[in-house]
């Protein structure tokens, strides 16, 4: 059964994280979703474990459900073949900055010519309107600039970057939502649009949501950031043998912490009667539970709150998630067998939809894979196609092999 994107074409000039994986979301909902690279290849395929050259785990784990067509848009005849794949689309995404897009003739007007229908999502750093607007990003540069990284600091004593690509990821999903409501639109109206979805205002909405605090009202009120989340001792806590998560955060929650916990004096103590109170004390609050929980095992915790509805969980290494049960029972690891890279372990794709389930019908390509392919979808002669490859305005996985293994540009 195909997936609720079924027949939506989506043309993505896209590397690293942030735009090949919200593509990548894409495809898992059933989009044909075409990957424009340079001849060298998208940057991720250099990252990580690797069987084989251009085809490392960064870029596996970002590109599957979709088809690679290499294109050199620095020679005659690329821009030309890629504005007639354009015509065919539904959607284009780029993560490019804007004045890049200009020099190589690719903004919104120039593809909504050959296509009025056309989603132009454009994914980049800032805003082109603003005066950061010429400047590049990448993920720790957008989790210093939105505030993450200096929440680190309140907390652990100096700016650190989360161990993950937040800013990327949040943005990719931003993304995603973005351009289906675009396409939601279109099939009212029939118009297509122009979409812009940058980092730092993406970043910035995602960390104020709750931190702005003090600073919602005008004038504020307070200061900015939430009290409980800034608090030194939110933290899993250490059991007898390894860590568990357990929040009492609501009052019914606290009530039944403390009765599980045989702790009634808790309940008695004005720091702790309600929630606001306990945020207003969350250090104490924190520390009090901290005590309790260093007082037996992580699973005696764990059967012992399994009956209640208080949120309580073990603490996952990177390692236990490759083999959580509950992981295991719905299905989420997908095993995948590679034409060239053999059998891989891939996250399903995480919403379940009744009647149009998302699923993993192509594997990630190696570079130029499909590039004759698309071409001849897109309406180009077999003369043109391969005038195309002759002049190396495209390539075929054959030739981008050699040009990568060559080291040639």
């Amino acid at each position: 059964m195909p997936g609720p994107l079924h027949g939506v074409r989506v043309v993505e000039l896209t590397s690293v994280v942030l735009g090949p994986w919200a593509c990548q979301f894409l495809g898992d909902m059933g989009a044909d979703v075409v990957k424009i690279e340079a001849p060298r290849g998208d940057s991720n395929r250099t990252l990580g474990a690797s069987r084989h050259p251009g085809m490392a785990a960064l870029y596996l784990t970002c590109n599957r459900n979709k088809r690679s067509l290499v294109l050199d848009l620095k020679v005659p005849g690329a821009r030309a073949a890629l504005l007639q794949l354009v015509a065919t689309a539904d959607v284009f995404v780029h993560n490019n900055r804007p004045q890049v897009m200009t020099k190589l003739g690719l903004e919104y007007a120039d593809m909504k010519k050959v296509n009025p229908r056309i989603i132009y999502c454009g994914a980049y750093g800032y805003s082109k309107h603003g005066p950061y607007g010429a400047k590049g990003a990448l993920d720790d540069s957008i989790q210093s600039a939105s505030g993450i990284a200096m929440l680190n600091k309140l907390v652990l004593g100096e700016p650190r970057y989360l161990p993950t690509v937040v800013a990327d990821k949040t943005t990719a999903i931003t993304v995603v939502y973005a351009v289906l409501a675009a396409l939601f639109h279109r099939e009212r109206t029939g118009e297509g649009q122009e979409i812009e979805v940058p980092m730092f205002e993406t970043m910035v909405n995602f960390v104020m949501g709750e931190h702005l605090w003090g600073m919602t009202f005008d004038p504020p009120i307070g200061g900015p950031g939430y009290t409980r989340l800034m608090s030194q001792e939110r933290r899993p806590y250490p059991t007898l043998d390894g860590y568990i998560a357990i929040l009492p955060y609501l009052d019914a929650h606290w009530v039944t912490f403390c009765k599980t916990v045989d702790r009634p004096d808790l309940l008695a103590d004005p720091r702790f009667a309600t929630l606001a109170s306990r945020v207003k004390n969350i250090d104490a609050t924190y520390s009090e539970t901290a005590k309790i929980m260093a007082t037996r095992t992580t699973q005696e915790w764990l059967d012992l709150f399994s009956p209640t509805s208080v949120p309580t969980i073990a603490v996952n290494s990177l390692e236990d998630l490759a083999h959580d049960p509950h992981l295991d029972a719905v299905g989420f690891w997908k095993s995948v067998d590679h034409p060239t890279e053999g059998k891989l372990r891939l996250p399903a794709f995480p919403v379940n939809f009744g009647a149009t389930p998302a699923g993993i019908e192509r594997h990630a390509p190696r570079l130029g894979e499909h590039s004759r392919e698309v071409l001849r979808e897109a309406g180009l002669a077999e003369e043109a196609i391969d005038a195309l490859l002759a002049s190396g305005a495209a390539m075929t996985a054959e030739q981008a092999a050699t040009t990568v293994a060559s080291g040639a540009d």
